[in-house]
Formats: structure tokens, C-alpha cells, sequence
């Protein structure tokens, strides 16, 4: 049986296990569920294509406001895989890591456990024996077969499903929606957010087939436009909403009483790094945004719209299995100034050269994402790194003192 004595060793364990490997099948969570026996632990499942993330903290945030102890596991990590683990907004410690990594491959098929589904299990451990009042679940790749899918949630959130990972989980929307319907529970309760046309119609033929319930933020809580939002962007509102319905209804069920002015408050007070997030580098304004597929720019390019900013340049990469032809005209349609695509540290990065050339005579390709600062620097502010929160990390771990309030 493996045993990690110090963090460094759990990390290359983990990198061992290999962050991009997927085998889409719920067996290895099932038998490590059994084995380990029922987390009695109230569950909030958060499914999507978009925004699961911001969803997750606004939920998470809500519910400290109201003095929740709250557990928030996420995806993925931008420097240290123990930002995915997180109790009351605060990282565990490496040594917690280690004892808990212990427990894990100690229970009967955690050896067997990915990437994903080793820090599952982990982050299932640490919310149990820390005694938290909920956990927020935010699924990874798809929802049918996602690793997050063993859980018994007494909610699932349904964020905006758009198109990516094709080649994973289908090649229509309607085939992606269906996936990640299957996080939809035989007798269980879902609630969604707006939804294109056939996505819905897979939300509720999901529901309607197993007997579960199927509302719509829309009917549980009001616009929140009016109200001072932590994460900046109109799609944030959208975020937001349906974070505040699914915080009601859990609140009713758990008899919370739910204050008005908690809830603002705790909106307000939501953070996540790499969502529209500003700051400031050298005296000069830097825009992060994690926008990595044609639905997250489109939301990027409004968002910035509706400030009235014109990023004087663009540092823009993207992963290799991203679709890039509808990306291409969004991203050069974000400014009117160069598209400086950085050579990212990933072996699923798509070529910087040959992404440059996709992008037309503007881009340029630039060793690394230092080098595209640099560049930028002589350019009228502000500067606009998106693409992945790939590219992201790599501005992390030059400025990590942004990763945080």
C-alpha cells in the first residue's frame, strides 16, 4: 500500500496519477463510496458548462454570511492543487493533505482513484471531519459521469451548458446537455438558471423521465442587477441569482432563516481570482478573466462593453481541444491593439505559433507570459489575459499575491 510522509511526495503522486487523464466511469468512486460508507453531509452539486465556479463561491459566501461552516471543492487550481479544497474560504494545510491523502489510498480503491477523483475523495474527508454545515460540490468535466456523481446532493445547480469538451462528451449541445443532465438524481431536486433552447429541453426531459424536480432560479429569487456583486460582469448576475435561489431553498429545508441584507452581504463579499478580477502590476491595470470557450467570451466581450473598456492589447492562449474557430473572431473583437499568445507550460496547450497565425496578423506569438507583459507595458492600458485559466496560472505564479482578497 502506498504511504506519502510530506506533501512534495502527495504531489507527485498526484501528478503521477496525470491531471488531464479521463476515464469516464463511475466504478473506482463507487467502490471507494462503499468501502468508506455514506458522508452524511448536506450536498449542494454544482453542473454546468460556465460559471460553475463563481456559482460555487456566491453559494459558498451566502451561506458563511449566515454562519455556515462551508466546505467549497472546485476546479481547477491555478498554483496549488490545495486551493481545490477549501473550508470557510481557507486553504488545509499541507500536512492535513498528506494525513487525509493517507486515508484515502488506505480505503479500499483509492489506489485506483484519477486525478480528479483522488482530490474528490480527499475533499469529501476533509468536509466530514472538519463538520461542515454544507458542501458545495462543483462537478468537473461533465455531470453524468463526473466523479462528484456518487453523491446523494440534496441540490444540484444548474449553471449555463455550452459547448466544450466535444470530444469528451458529444459533439451537440443537446448530447453535452444530456450529459450533464445525468447529475439530475432519481427523486432529487434541480434548479437552473437560464439555458439555450436544447439544453433545457434535456434538463427537463432528465427530470420529468426519473421523477425528480426541476425549478428555475427565476421562481425562488429576483434579479439581483441592483445588488453590489464581489465577481464584476453582467453574466455574474445570472451567477449570482442562481446561487441566491439555490441558498433559499436550502435555507427553507435546513430551517435558516434567510436575511435580505445577509444575502447582499454575502454577495458582496464573494471572491474568486481570474473573474474579471483588476489589478495592478508596475502602476498598470491588468484585466484577468477565465474565459475559455466562444460562450465565456462572448460573456467577457459584454462585460467589458458594458464598463466601456478597450483592453489596449490581449495576452490569449487556449488548450488544445478547445474548439477554436468561433473563438477566433471574439477574441480579436476584444481590441484593437495586439493579441500576444504566450507559450504556455502544458502539454495540452495549443502551439503559440500556429494559434498566432489562427488569430490573423495582429497576434504574435511571445516565449511566456512574462514576455507578453513586457510588451504590453508600452500599450494603452488596460492589458486583457483570457483563454484558459491555464494561461491564468502561469500570471499566479508570477504575481501570487493576487490569488487572494
Amino acid at each position: 500500500m502506498t504511504h506519502i510522509k510530506k506533501y512534495s511526495q502527495l504531489v507527485e503522486y498526484m501528478d503521477k496519477l496525470g491531471l488531464f487523464h479521463m476515464d469516464l466511469s463511475l466504478d473506482r468512486m463507487e467502490k471507494f463510496m462503499a468501502a468508506h460508507g455514506v458522508f452524511d453531509i448536506p450536498v449542494v452539486h454544482v453542473v454546468g458548462t460556465n460559471g460553475k465556479g463563481s456559482t460555487s463561491a456566491f453559494f459558498g459566501s451566502i451561506a458563511r454570511a449566515h454562519g455556515l461552516k462551508v466546505g467549497l471543492f472546485t476546479s481547477p487550481h491555478f498554483v496549488s492543487p490545495r486551493e481545490r479544497v477549501q473550508v470557510n474560504r481557507s486553504m488545509l494545510s499541507r500536512e492535513v493533505w498528506v494525513e487525509l491523502a493517507n486515508v484515502v489510498l488506505a480505503t479500499p480503491g483509492g489506489e485506483e482513484l484519477t486525478y480528479f477523483e483522488f482530490q474528490t475523495c480527499l475533499a469529501l474527508l476533509a468536509f466530514e471531519r472538519e463538520g461542515v454545515d454544507v458542501a458545495v460540490m462543483e462537478a468537473g468535466l461533465g455531470g453524468k459521469y463526473d466523479a462528484t456523481n456518487v453523491l446523494a446532493p440534496g441540490l444540484t445547480l444548474f449553471t449555463p451548458i455550452g459547448m466544450d469538451h466535444e470530444k469528451m462528451l458529444g459533439s451537440t449541445l443537446a448530447e453535452i446537455a444530456a450529459d450533464k443532465a445525468g447529475a439530475i438524481r432519481h427523486g432529487g431536486v434541480a434548479l437552473t438558471g437560464p439555458q439555450e433552447a436544447d439544453a433545457m429541453m434535456q434538463l427537463q426531459n432528465r427530470a420529468q423521465d426519473i421523477g425528480a424536480r426541476l425549478m428555475y432560479a427565476v421562481d425562488l429569487a429576483e434579479p439581483v442587477r441592483d445588488v453590489t456583486l464581489g465577481l464584476k460582469g453582467i453574466h455574474q448576475t445570472m451567477n449570482a441569482q442562481l446561487a441566491l435561489a439555490g441558498w433559499r431553498w436550502f435555507a427553507a429545508g435546513h430551517s435558516i432563516r434567510s436575511e435580505s441584507q445577509t444575502e447582499a452581504f454575502g454577495m458582496e463579499s464573494t471572491f474568486v481570482p481570474g473573474r474579471l478580477q483588476t489589478v495592478t502590476v508596475a502602476g498598470r491595470n491588468i484585466i484577468l478573466d477565465g474565459a475559455h470557450n466562444s460562450h465565456a467570451l462572448t460573456a467577457l466581450y459584454a462585460a467589458l462593453n458594458a464598463q466601456g473598456v478597450r483592453p489596449g492589447c490581449v495576452v490569449f492562449a487556449c488548450l488544445k481541444d478547445k474548439d477554436l474557430a468561433p473563438m477566433i473572431p471574439l477574441v480579436q473583437g476584444l481590441t484593437d491593439g495586439p493579441i500576444f499568445v504566450p507559450t504556455m507550460v502544458s502539454e495540452r496547450a495549443r502551439s503559440a505559433d500556429l494559434l498566432a497565425e489562427s488569430l490573423g496578423d495582429r497576434a504574435q506569438p511571445v516565449s511566456s507570459m512574462k514576455s507578453a507583459l513586457d510588451m504590453g507595458a508600452a500599450l494603452p492600458e488596460p492589458t486583457l489575459i483570457c483563454g484558459s485559466l491555464y494561461l491564468l496560472a502561469e500570471f499566479y505564479r508570477l504575481y501570487p499575491e493576487f490569488l487572494t482578497v
